[in-house]
């Protein structure tokens, strides 16, 4: 798996019918106060083991300034929340010509499953997890904190 993961003041998710180019109206607008919006890339490699690793290492990342201005508090110490978005394009493959690959993105089956059971881990550790919706065009907005950007590739790390 490979998140890239935001500490945000706030952010939100829209999706739009791509068949009208217009706000999905089956959709309601996810938005969180501040946390972390995370980009979730899978690969067909992934499973429980990435699952469980990554939701445990989010749950308890310190990033969160205390009163020293130190990053040294969790997302739970400051009673935030995860804004979750699936994003295959993680796994863009940009070695040969000008344009990507995604041959080692999970099959959607596969990665729409992994990540919902990423996002029920998540909130298994306590935290409130909002979703965009998995395939679809969306428009996520967001205020960068800090800015706090940070890589994790369950492959890269030997997860």
């Amino acid at each position: 798996m490979r998140i890239v993961l935001q500490k945000v003041s706030h952010a939100g998710v829209t999706v739009t019918d791509e068949a009208i180019g217009e706000l999905d109206t089956t959709f309601t607008e996810q938005t969180i106060a501040a946390g972390y919006v995370l980009l979730v890339g899978v690969s067909d490699a992934d499973g429980t083991r990435q699952i469980d690793w990554l939701a445990h290492k989010i749950s308890n990342l310190r990033v969160f300034e205390d009163e020293q201005g130190k990053m040294n508090l969790s997302i739970h110490d400051v009673g935030g929340s995860i804004l979750s978005i699936s994003q295959f394009t993680l796994f863009a493959d940009t070695r040969k010509g000008n344009r990507p690959s995604f041959v080692r993105a999970g099959k959607p089956e596969h990665a729409e499953r992994v990540w919902l059971e990423f996002n029920e881990a998540l909130r298994a550790q306590g935290l409130q997890v909002k979703e965009g919706r998995f395939g679809a065009h969306m428009n996520v907005s967001l205020v960068n904190d800090g800015p706090v950007t940070i890589l994790f590739d369950t492959e890269e790390l030997g997860i």
